[in-house]
């Protein structure tokens, strides 16, 4: 299986994230006059888990959106509490991406990938983390890659 972010040029990258952002707030376009401010700065991110050391060699095994402004919301199973912990963290995502310490991983190297791509509160947010093996990412201890 290839990977789906393989060949995502930048102007690709823009495309879907203008998308998603047209997704999360539909009929919004337009709407307020020039020059109007919005009272929710847009906070909207596509995570995905990727088998292998990073997206462009890897394979997409999942992906989900997670839209926290105005309300929690998209395809994440749990986007209030994904939500509520990237604000609290104030997305800072190494601390949520983090394996538990307590947890017993072996030492087998079978990487995996996670990202989060997107807006939060307004600012561009890029971020990935690999994992050793499958076992770190299953004993994070955050819901937002729990997916």
């Amino acid at each position: 299986m290839r990977s789906i972010a393989r060949g995502l040029g930048l102007g690709s990258a823009a495309m879907a994230l203008t998308a998603l952002t047209a997704l999360a707030w539909p009929g919004t376009a337009g709407a307020a006059p020039a020059g109007a401010r919005s009272l929710y700065a847009p906070s909207a991110l596509v995570l995905s888990v990727t088998a292998g050391p990073d997206t462009e060699t890897g394979t997409v095994l999942r992906a989900v959106t997670l839209v926290c402004a105005p309300k929690p919301g998209g395809t994440h199973p749990n986007p209030a509490t994904a939500c509520r912990e990237l604000r609290a963290a104030d997305a800072q995502l190494d601390p949520l991406a983090a394996p538990a310490a307590d947890a017993v991983c072996t030492r087998e190297w079978n990487p995996m990938t996670v990202t989060a791509d997107g807006v939060w509160q307004g600012r561009r947010l890029s971020y990935s983390y690999t994992f050793a093996n499958p076992c770190g990412l299953r004993n994070t201890t955050s819901a937002l890659f729990t997916f």
